[in-house]
């Protein structure tokens, strides 16, 4: 069952696929191009046969030669499917797209962490796969602002693996002043699925931030909140701005696509209130060629 962590964790990733770029070259030295054209790929990586092989995400930087993919995972308890499955989707992506790929597994807890990296052997004589794992052991502390602002996805990435440190606090408070420093869209979103992929005491005390409404991208979350009619009540609003938010997912998906939204489209997506079918619109924006077809 994909549970909000594991919804957020996933948005984190694919939230700014420039900023996702930054974090990946810092954490694995990647061959990712430095610049220019990424977008998000389909995470259906099937065979044309009954079979489906579906990626948590999937990214695809630069064109023609220069063609990099990044496949993503979150992953919250070990797996042993995964084991074959992992390799199949580097396989199939690899022929799909004629580019090198590799995956990039995120585990915010230790021990999964640990059977994550193991290495995959293929039975083949010098293949293998040993996934490049995001975790608490790898990932910095940054509690520099100006460091995080540079790398503001590696910084978020690094404000959930390192919920459990002892300078949560502080990392926080940096990730938070750097968040005041990006666009306030991406920032109030960033903020959102923080939210999600943390949990325990993190999580409340995230929470305790947000509710504090003297940031200025907070206020600026808030005030969109309340123009809906989204914030009647602290329970309420937090339902309430989910559903918004998994709303503005499905836009956003068309958008980075390039797909045309029209008015009609747009009302339709933010005036349903049933998070399971926006959960499917959202799946179906991956692939469709026009706005349209997300309702078919």
């Amino acid at each position: 069952m994909i549970t909000s962590q594991h919804e957020g964790l996933n948005k984190l990733a694919v939230l700014d696929l420039g900023h996702t770029r930054q974090m990946l070259r810092a954490l694995f030295d990647l061959p990712i191009p430095e610049s220019g054209e990424a977008r998000l790929a389909s995470p259906d990586l099937s065979e044309a046969d009954p079979g489906v092989c579906r990626a948590d995400g999937a990214i695809l930087y630069g064109k023609a030669e220069e063609k990099f993919g990044v496949i993503v995972e979150t992953q919250r308890r070990p797996d042993d499917d995964k084991l074959y499955a992992w390799l199949e989707y580097i396989a199939n992506f690899r022929a799909r797209e004629k580019c090198p790929a590799c995956l990039v597994v995120i585990c915010p807890n230790a021990r999964v962490a640990r059977w994550a990296e193991q290495k995959i052997e293929t039975g083949h004589p010098g293949l293998a796969l040993t996934p490049l794992v995001i975790h608490g052991g790898n990932t910095p502390v940054i509690t520099d602002v100006s460091q995080a602002v540079d790398n503001i996805g590696l910084a978020v990435i690094s404000t959930v693996t390192k919920s459990d440190h002892p300078q949560f606090h502080a990392i926080a408070d940096v990730v938070e002043q750097a968040l005041n420093a990006i666009d306030r869209d991406v920032a109030w979103r960033y903020a959102r699925y923080i939210n999600l992929s943390l949990s325990g005491d993190a999580q409340r005390e995230w929470d305790r931030r947000m509710a504090m409404m003297t940031y200025p991208y907070q206020g600026e979350y808030a005030e969109r909140l309340l123009a809906e009619g989204e914030a009647k009540g602290k329970l309420e609003g937090k339902v309430e701005g989910k559903i918004e938010g998994r709303a503005q997912d499905v836009l956003d998906v068309l958008d980075r696509r390039g797909i045309p939204v029209s008015e009609r489209v747009r009302e339709r997506v933010f005036g349903c209130q049933d998070p399971d079918q926006l959960h499917d619109w959202l799946m179906r924006a991956i692939e469709v060629e026009s706005a349209e077809q997300i309702f078919e």
